[in-house]
């Protein structure tokens, strides 16, 4: 393995996601229950876990699948939510610059809304030293975590009918809560927050999910003006 990596800071990046594992673990079964009970095959579910990870997407692609949505427009609303991992990558290129290209490339697959929260804050109080082994360690513990609680769910999804309506769900509202909170501080997060907040509420219940499209384009879009008229300011 690449000198970039130890061991130390590996296990601490793991270490530090530890709250995020608990958050994720009944979004993991929820999405596994759903995408069975949405008629995908156990292995197909299990496959979108491993190959795709990324949660919100995977249960918006499964809700639209559920709905009979055609590909194309799958593929764009997956897309669209995505964007959002251009900001983050934005974020972590000054410490990630100097990777090789294999690591930036494994560690952006494995980069998720939680790995994110927990890096960034270590990469801006820290600096780069063990950054790489820190994210190594915090993206493998979540996407182990991610695989085994789908498979979880996609097993009692067969064996106990009804189990998405439990209510477990809270978890992910829970989780998302505690990673957006801290980020409040910053002028272009509380704008992203306060715009696609308002936006998801006037736009509630538009088909194929596109209140949350638009949503998620109007609050990245605040953050980006924001951000923007902030340097403006300063030069």
């Amino acid at each position: 393995m690449s000198s970039l990596f130890n061991t130390r800071d590996c296990l601490a990046g793991a270490r530090d996601t530890l709250p995020m594992l608990v958050g994720a673990a009944p979004f993991g079964v929820i999405f596994g229950t759903l995408a069975v009970g949405a008629g995908l095959p156990p292995w197909a579910a299990q496959a979108m876990s491993l190959l795709v990870y990324a949660g919100s997407s995977q249960f918006v692609a499964v809700s639209l699948v559920s709905a009979g949505t055609v590909l194309p427009v799958i593929w764009l609303t997956t897309f669209i939510i995505n964007l959002r991992h251009a900001l983050y990558s934005a974020t972590l290129l000054p410490t990630a610059r100097t990777w090789p290209l294999r690591w930036r490339a494994a560690l952006a697959f494995w980069l998720t809304d939680e790995t994110f929260a927990v890096v960034e804050h270590r990469f801006r109080t820290r600096g780069e030293a063990g950054a790489a082994a820190y994210q190594l360690g915090s993206s493998l513990a979540m996407y182990l975590n991610w695989q085994f609680f789908t498979l979880v769910g996609i097993v009692l999804g067969k064996a106990v009918p009804g189990l998405a309506d439990w209510g477990l769900d809270f978890a992910m509202v829970a989780t998302f809560t505690a990673i957006v909170a801290p980020q409040l501080r910053q002028r272009p997060a509380l704008a992203a927050a306060a715009t696609a907040g308002v936006l998801a509420l006037l736009c509630r219940g538009w088909p194929y999910k596109l209140d949350l499209i638009v949503a998620v384009t109007g609050g990245m879009s605040a953050a980006m003006a924001v951000r923007y008229a902030s340097r403006r300011s300063r030069t």
